[in-house]
């Protein structure tokens, strides 16, 4: 059996992401997705909590073939003890997916394969355009799944981003 994890930090999870999922699922029996900064909130480069971003991926895989275990990840302020802290959060697994510089030297510095699958659409799908888009109150939601869009709606996300992006 072959397991894989896949590391970002979806602030939101869009349909870049999504893809990139499509895409590994085809390559692994099961997909661990790890939430980076998970301590991180209500700022505008994360504005949404670990739960919410767990609640935002997971309503957008329930269709997915394999099983799926979603891990928030905290930081650690020392990168040469992120991938042991990463590997005691999580089952163990075979590959490593991520587009992230730093990430994928230190699983490779650790001795774990690490793939970078190509980004989808990335100069659109992007986190932090669509969030500057959620800011400006201009059109997002067709870069996210429709169950995500619920999800920001339910948690009156837009408005909590417009509210951090005010000056005093």
């Amino acid at each position: 059996m072959k397991r894989g994890l896949y590391v970002g930090r979806f602030q939101p999870y869009h349909n870049g992401h999504k893809s990139v999922i499509e895409r590994i699922a085809d390559e692994v029996d099961e997909l661990i997705i790890g939430i980076g900064s998970a301590e991180i909130s209500h700022d505008l480069r994360h504005p949404f909590t670990a739960g919410e971003r767990v609640l935002m991926i997971s309503r957008a895989l329930k269709d997915i073939k394999i099983p799926v275990y979603i891990i928030p990840l905290e930081d650690v302020k020392r990168n040469a003890l992120w991938v042991a802290h990463v590997k005691s959060m999580t089952p163990p697994f075979d590959i490593v997916y991520t587009g992230n510089p730093l990430v994928i030297e230190l699983f490779r510095e650790a001795g774990i394969r690490v793939t970078s699958p190509p980004m989808y659409r990335r100069e659109t799908l992007s986190g932090t355009a669509i969030r500057a888009r959620m800011v400006a109150g201009e059109a997002w939601e067709e870069c996210v799944p429709p169950e995500v869009a619920d999800v920001i709606r339910e948690i009156h996300g837009i408005e909590r981003m417009q509210q951090i992006a005010k000056t005093d």
